[in-house]
């Protein structure tokens, strides 16, 4: 019989740091990213393992000098050119904390390229940590192997939302729509999910009369408002992004 595979499996550990990588550089890690290298994983001087920066794709380095809470890397060589994603926005009307987190993350390994918080009249957080969310997508993108980070958006109104003409508008309607799987096309888009409760009577006949809008069926099942949101988004990747 075969050997069952090792888990995890043996590969180099991601890290994102905020400073533009290239050949040659020195990299000085911040005491949290220290700690993790030298004291979870153990890491020691010669040891390697892959930078990210969020916009040159992902980079070979070695640590040159490890200290009690400080740690330099050196970079060696790019290893992979930036990421190309799809141009897919999702907008969302946000849900309770841990929630709102695994939203986020899983958004984030989907390959959403924007995360876009919208506020609607049933919307029960008015308050977001964005710190607390921005650390939740640098961590799902060090561990899916992505090199471009999402943007985080501020949150804006729904009205604010339907301003845009230029994309091309999904919104989940309870109402009904045309199914998800056929409806979903290549090109700038933006998927749509309401809050807990759905949109209004009032908010989805504005969202039905945009003429960039188009009203899609995530079938006949009552998903939660972050279910859905992680639905829609991976059936668009099926059929439109890259996932293809």
């Amino acid at each position: 019989m075969p050997a069952t595979p090792a888990w995890p499996p043996k590969s180099l550990a991601r890290l994102f740091v905020r400073t533009a990588l290239d050949d040659g550089l020195r990299v000085e890690l911040d005491a949290g990213q220290a700690n993790y290298l030298g004291n979870v994983l153990r890491m020691k001087v010669g040891g390697e393992l892959l930078l990210f920066d969020g916009a040159s794709g992902e980079w070979l380095a070695r640590i040159a000098d490890a200290g009690k809470k400080r740690m330099a890397l050196t970079v060696e060589r790019r290893t992979r050119e930036p990421e190309t994603i799809p141009d897919v926005w999702l907008a969302f009307a946000p849900v309770k904390r841990a929630r709102i987190d695994w939203l986020v993350e899983k958004a984030t390994e989907l390959g959403a390229a924007r995360l876009i918080p919208v506020t609607t009249q049933r919307t029960i957080v008015e308050r977001l940590n964005f710190d607390r969310l921005r650390a939740h997508i640098i961590e799902a993108a060090e561990q899916c192997g992505r090199t471009l980070l999402p943007e985080l958006a501020e949150p804006v109104t729904l009205a604010g939302l339907l301003q845009d003409k230029a994309r091309r508008l999904y919104f989940a309607d309870e109402s009904g729509g045309e199914p998800a799987v056929n409806a979903f096309k290549p090109g700038a888009a933006t998927i749509l999910i309401g809050p807990e409760g759905g949109f209004t009577d009032d908010e989805r006949a504005i969202i039905r009369a945009a003429p960039n809008a188009m009203p899609i069926s995530l079938g006949s099942r009552i998903l939660r408002a972050e279910t859905a949101a992680l639905a829609a988004l991976a059936a668009y990747m099926t059929v439109a992004g890259d996932w293809r």
